[in-house]
């Protein structure tokens, strides 16, 4: 290792490899593409999973049952010590903590969980919070305000569609309305 290779931060375009030029090449004649079949043609791609014919692992490791891993929620995880980054009584949520660089977006849920410990008062508006990170907060003197998955108080959006009235349309029965027409044309 020399200064030079130390400092250098790789080329930016590696070299094409230059195949068909001579057996002294060590790539001459068959280009390292071997003799014959598939593999030596030109378009040749081999599927991801291939094991060269043999059962492949996918085949070969038995299924059962279900998982949830696909469906499962996650979110953008930060601890209640990096909050003591904020001045007291600030409102922290997640655009706050991601201009101040303390975690990087994974999605746009965000997670408060208890390590640490947390000395300033700050109002935390998250999607979950973990028990002891709530318990924190709430004896630093501060507040946890949870939402949904939209963003909004959890309780309140809840609370907006209870207080809606419901709009009923007067049930118009076709028979009914008929003989309001006909009273008034005999009368």
């Amino acid at each position: 290792m020399d200064l030079q290779t130390v400092t250098s931060r790789g080329t930016r375009y590696t070299k094409a490899r230059r195949v068909g030029r001579g057996t002294g090449s060590g790539r001459g004649k068959t280009c390292g593409r071997g003799h014959k079949g598939a593999g030596q043609r030109s378009g040749f791609r081999r599927r991801p999973g291939f094991e060269g014919g043999q059962m492949p692992i996918y085949r070969r490791v038995p299924k059962r049952g279900f998982t949830n891993a696909r469906f499962r929620t996650e979110y953008t995880v930060i601890n209640v010590e990096s909050l003591n980054a904020f001045d007291d009584g600030s409102t922290v949520d997640i655009a706050e903590i991601l201009a101040r660089g303390l975690t990087s977006l994974n999605t746009p849920l965000l997670k408060v969980l208890g390590n640490g410990e947390l000395t300033t008062k700050l109002t935390v508006r998250a999607q979950k919070f973990s028990a002891s990170a709530a318990a924190k907060i709430v004896a630093a003197g501060g507040e946890v305000i949870e939402l949904d998955s939209k963003g909004r108080v959890a309780g309140e959006a809840l609370a907006k569609q209870a207080a809606a009235p419901e709009t009923e349309q007067p049930a118009t029965d076709p028979s009914e309305a008929g003989h309001g027409e006909d009273e008034e044309a005999g009368s």
